[in-house]
């Protein structure tokens, strides 16, 4: 039994350094026949605990020996390997939106927070991303505070073309 709690803890110990030393084995294993980070040291470590704790669980709640207890061991390692390699898989995969950009704008609504002169610039607030932004704006005709616009066009990064909203 002491063996398979020390493949435990020495797969816990592997995980602590697979956090500390991120992708040491991917550079080793990444593209070694088709096991893109099925080699990782997660993986490996997520085996090693499974193997180990399993096995002592086997071994010390049943009165079978200890090849009994190292095949329940072996199946709950692969078993926690191919999660932990689907997880990361997962986690590592780019699907996320792109990030919104400036030229998302037209179009959108926002509120004229500071008056727009007829010359000059005032500010609106936007919502970007969901996250609102202030911009300085411009516009045809003065904009009193508080108006409701819509923006036309992006002139600079901080800076849009707005007209009020006619209902």
């Amino acid at each position: 039994m002491e063996l398979f709690l020390g493949l435990g803890i020495v797969g816990l110990l592997l995980l602590v350094l697979s956090l500390v030393f991120d992708g040491v084995l991917e550079g080793l294993f990444g593209g070694f026949g088709g096991l893109d980070g099925f080699l990782s040291l997660p993986v490996i470590a997520g085996f090693v605990s499974a193997l180990g704790f399993t096995g002592a669980l086997v071994l010390g709640t049943t009165g079978t020996g200890a090849g009994v207890a190292t095949g329940a061991g072996a199946v709950a390692g692969v078993v926690v390997a191919w999660l932990t390699w689907k997880f990361g898989s997962a986690l590592m995969r780019d699907t996320a939106a792109p990030a919104p950009r400036g030229e998302d704008l037209p179009g959108s609504s926002g509120s004229v927070v500071t008056a727009i002169p007829a010359e000059g610039y005032g500010e609106v607030l936007l919502y970007l991303g969901g996250q609102p932004v202030k911009y300085a704006a411009k516009a045809a005709a003065p904009v009193p505070r508080g108006t409701e616009v819509w923006v036309e066009s992006v002139l600079s990064t901080t800076s849009v073309t707005v007209r009020p909203v006619e209902r």
